[in-house]
């Protein structure tokens, strides 16, 4: 080998390791990772990076998923773990995070009060059946929470989404995707100086505080719920991030609609929940018949200039709940049994908005429809989110609604429709609808009136028993039922995750409610697939590889017989020997 050659193999020698050391510094001066999984799963928002680096105290995060968990449960643990990871990287003050099994015990008796305390924290354990090795079904309590404790302030945070409708390896993978959101979400609301306030408006009906305390001490975790009547002040609103009109049952005067007109021109936001009919659900009670009329509390025409009209129609729907019903015949001992309620729909939740992806099905009462095609302005985009199943009927009020009748109609000629929408979002630039109008008299206007808004968002809904809490007990000393449970069924439908969700989309500016939308891909065999190959691929994956391995040892010793074994020459042998033997 020549010294030229040489001279360029240590000079290339030398610029690899320079280059390795040059990267090695460089890398301490610039942050930044990779993230090569096509749905982005080990990526933070810009929202969260930014908020973690804004910490100003080491949070503490105690995870209860722990223990002998079934593969969809490990998958779960596996990717809070690699979140908490995560962001551990980007808190300026950096994050401790242990995980806890609450059924580690030295008894049973401990283990019992191991779940007694996680339950007076609020963290329900979940039941999980499996099989033992002989087959027998055994259950399983599993935690999926766990706590985040900042400054002294310690969060509760649910790890698993729960809708029925759904298969649990859908459900688990619906959690895996809101786990950034279940996280940053409660922490946000903690690091808030002084929280944001929401009010629901009275003196027209609307619910009694009563009748939607579950709705206001839900929100209240995020928010300082007021309630009161709007007054002639037409900036009386502008401290509400949120306004919350539920279920009015007396008319709005022009005044009072001027104010929210204008509130909503200045970027305020509404939720509205208007019952299109009215009903007299005593007579209901009593005889099983009320007449429904339509509900006029005079805001039709302001949320049709919005875009959308609550139509005057009663829902009916194959897809409701159940209800005792006796069914023994007359003098017989009473015998109840569950019967459909037609008139109580469980509403589908659209996957694909941030206020009902992945929630369960809503829970609804006499509730009407929604038109959404009175207005096509480009500038006011909606979606729907909640909608019937595809065996509705709309029954046009005025109308008589007899409960004798509600079984005697053919399911099949009469639920005919489909889809239909109850609840939607808008979003967009809205026309005043005291555009080119008078001020109404009694309000104190100190200004020209706004006739288009800002950009800013509502979301109606066509019914109001949505937000709407059984109260039960004394009155002196009441118990609050949680809006969306069927104490028949003993079953918890999306009701409160649709209200809370409804107004953190409302309220977030920064987009924080679309970390909700966040989908990680499913990706499942096909089972009917793999049992069909199953000897197929078991060959492929067992015994290829080691025929393989063999068929290669054995070219690999052919080859080196061939390039490496010099050939036996007798001559040749004979002239060397002869020449050891000259020189000796």
């Amino acid at each position: 080998m020549s010294m030229n050659m040489m001279r360029n193999k240590w000079v290339a020698l030398a610029m690899v390791i320079f280059a390795l050391v040059l990267a090695n510094v460089l890398v301490q001066f610039f942050f930044f990772r990779l993230d090569l999984t096509e749905d982005g799963r080990y990526s933070l928002s810009g929202n969260t990076e930014g908020m973690l680096s804004s910490l100003t105290a080491k949070p503490h995060v105690i995870v209860y998923l722990d223990g002998d968990l079934n593969p969809g449960f490990l998958r779960l643990k596996k990717a809070t773990q690699e979140l908490l990871e995560e962001m551990k990287v980007y808190a300026a003050e950096g994050l401790d995070y242990s995980f806890v099994n609450p059924s580690e015990a030295t008894d049973q008796k401990q283990r019992e009060q191991n779940y007694l305390r996680l339950e007076r924290m609020g963290i329900q354990g979940v039941s999980v059946f499996e099989k033992d090795e002989e087959g027998k079904a055994i259950q399983k309590i599993v935690f999926p929470w766990a706590q985040m404790i900042y400054r002294g302030d310690t969060i509760n945070v649910s790890l698993l989404e729960q809708n029925h409708l759904l298969s649990g390896a859908e459900n688990l993978n619906n959690s895996i995707g809101n786990l950034e959101y279940a996280f940053m979400e409660p922490l946000r609301v903690v690091m808030q100086k002084t929280p944001e306030k929401v009010a629901f408006i009275e003196g027209h009906g609307e619910h009694p505080a009563p009748y939607v305390y579950d709705a206001s001490y839900s929100l209240s975790r995020y928010f300082q719920i007021d309630r009161g009547v709007l007054s002639d002040d037409p900036h009386v609103l502008d401290p509400y991030k949120a306004i919350v009109i539920a279920g009015p049952q007396t008319a709005y005067s022009e005044s009072d609609k001027f104010i929210i007109d204008q509130y909503i021109m200045r970027g305020g936001k509404v939720l509205w929940l208007i019952d299109g009919i009215r009903m007299a659900f005593d007579s209901l009670s009593t005889t099983g018949t009320s007449p429904a009329i339509p509900l006029d509390v005079n805001l039709s025409d302001q949320l049709f200039r919005y875009g959308v009209r609550v139509l005057p129609v009663v829902l009916e729907d194959m897809q409701c709940i159940q209800v005792p019903m006796n069914v023994s015949e007359p003098g017989q001992a009473p015998k109840y049994e569950g019967m459909p309620f037609y008139y109580s729909p469980l509403l589908l939740a659209s996957p694909d908005h941030p206020i009902t992806k992945g929630i369960n099905q809503v829970q609804a009462m006499f509730a009407s429809g929604l038109d959404l095609n009175v207005s096509d302005n480009p500038d006011i985009r909606k979606s729907v989110l909640l909608v019937t199943s595809n065996a509705s009927h709309a029954t046009q009020v005025p109308a008589r609604i007899n409960m004798n009748d509600m079984y005697a109609m053919d399911s099949k000629t009469y639920f005919t429709q489909h889809y239909l929408p109850v609840a939607a979002a808008l979003e967009g630039t809205f026309p005043s609808v005291f555009a080119n109008r008078m001020v109404p008299e009694g309000v104190r206007v100190d200004a020209k009136p706004l006739t288009s808004s800002s950009r800013t968002r509502m979301v109606v809904v066509a019914n109001s028993s949505i937000i709407r809490n059984d109260v039960t007990g004394d009155p002196q000393n009441p118990q609050f039922v949680e809006m969306g449970f069927d104490r028949y069924s003993n079953v918890r439908y999306g009701n409160r995750d649709f209200i809370v969700n409804a107004v953190l989309y409302l309220t977030d500016d920064e987009g924080w409610i679309n970390l909700r939308s966040r989908e990680v891909k499913l990706r499942m065999l096909n089972k009917v697939e793999v049992l069909k190959g199953k000897r197929f691929w078991q060959v492929l994956n067992v015994e290829a590889p080691l025929v393989l391995l063999l068929l290669f040892a054995l070219f690999y010793r052919i080859w080196r017989r061939r390039h490496w074994t010099a050939p036996y020459r007798p001559d040749t042998l004979s002239d060397e020997m002869n020449a050891v033997k000259e020189k000796k």
